[in-house]
């Protein structure tokens, strides 16, 4: 299922924000409790629904977005993708990520002549390169309090 909602109306902006603030009040009674379903009744036909607990933290990501304006796309995350989709994905050239497939940074596979990148592991790799940065963005903060660089 792929699912895109593109420009987001100043009115869908306003009513996202409003719901994210009751979303926000009742999330951390909804995270303690031990139940894997949460109820939710639709007012507007009377009928109440159980959802997977994981479904109302992904609605809460997306009213989260919305609220700041920004579109919203969900994709099963064993899409695979074009390597230009890929790039485009980790904001780089085609030719710098078919360079990270060839190294074996990011898996892919081969179709024919034309590489394959699983959404899983472009995401894996977005972390694994987050964590990286955060742990060398540390090691130099480490080393200017050393260093008494006049960094607190």
């Amino acid at each position: 299922m792929d699912a895109l909602i593109k420009n987001i109306t100043k009115a869908e902006q306003q009513i996202a924000a409003k719901s994210l603030e009751r979303l926000a009040l009742i999330s951390n009674d909804i995270a303690a409790s031990r139940e894997k379903g949460i109820e939710i009744l639709i007012q507007e036909t009377g009928a109440l629904i159980t959802i997977p607990k994981q479904a109302l933290q992904l609605l809460f990501a997306i009213i989260q977005n919305m609220a700041d304006g920004q579109p919203v796309s969900i994709v099963p995350s064993n899409t695979e993708l074009s390597t230009q989709q890929a790039a485009d994905m980790l904001s780089v050239s085609r030719p710098h990520l078919v360079k990270l497939l060839e190294k074996g940074e990011i898996p892919f596979r081969k179709v024919g002549s034309h590489r394959r990148v699983l959404l899983k592991d472009l995401v894996a790799y977005e972390q694994r390169l987050s964590e990286e940065r955060e742990k060398q963005l540390e090691f130099l903060s480490k080393q200017a309090q050393d260093l008494n660089l006049g960094y607190e």
